[in-house]
């Protein structure tokens, strides 16, 4: 993943300034701020869940805005609220975001199995996402992130709001996935980032 000059201004506030950042394949980077730095804006403008301002995104070769359906194919997003639907099922939930990210029909159930293993959540897979703990939704999350397959992870505080042990579990999911995917992952707790990531960028006011 490559972030080029990226920069996105509200009117006179600048959220994001002039960041530049290249992410190796199969790297674990760490985007670490305080609340407010910059870090969600920059994650959607990675995913192209937000227009830049100026400046350039390219994932897995292809640049977001000159190809930007072949971009975004390449990534699975977790935002900092996960996308879930509390009634439907972990498993059917799954199955309707393959199909939406378009995992073959005949491959939806090996790619929803495999997802639902990855993330540890073969005890609840038929059970209404509504009735899951925090924790529990957290790994749904992960898994629609990872159920196509994407080379590039994008988590954006993906233990806000958990407990210490649901903390380390998420932690280790992250672990997990490394050198099998490319991940971007946010937050603002030090030992996160420290635990997980083979390189750290520090923001702070939209600036490294």
């Amino acid at each position: 993943v490559s972030l080029s000059h990226l920069t996105k201004k509200y009117g006179a506030v600048t959220a994001v300034d002039d960041l530049s950042i290249d992410v190796r394949e199969g790297e674990v980077l760490g985007l670490l701020g305080p609340n407010g730095a910059g870090k969600t804006t920059t994650m959607r403008m990675v995913t192209g869940f937000l227009p830049p301002s100026s400046g350039r995104v390219s994932v897995a070769g292809d640049d977001l805005f000159d190809h930007p359906v072949r971009a975004k194919r390449k990534i699975g997003y977790l935002p900092e609220q996960p996308p879930l639907y509390p009634d439907m099922t972990v498993r059917r939930y799954l199955a309707f975001v393959a199909a939406l990210k378009d995992v073959p029909a005949g491959r939806t159930g090996a790619a929803v199995d495999a997802a639902i293993e990855r993330a540890r959540i073969t005890d609840v897979a038929d059970r209404r996402i509504g009735t899951l703990s925090k924790g529990y939704r957290q790994r749904v999350g992960l898994a629609q992130a990872i159920v196509h397959e994407p080379p590039v992870l994008v988590l954006d505080e993906p233990t806000s709001s958990l407990d210490p042990q649901q903390r380390s579990e998420v932690r280790q999911l992250i672990l997990d996935l490394k050198g099998r995917h490319t991940v971007i992952l946010s937050t603002h707790i030090l030992p996160e980032v420290s635990e997980v990531a083979a390189r750290v960028v520090i923001i702070n006011r939209g600036k490294i």
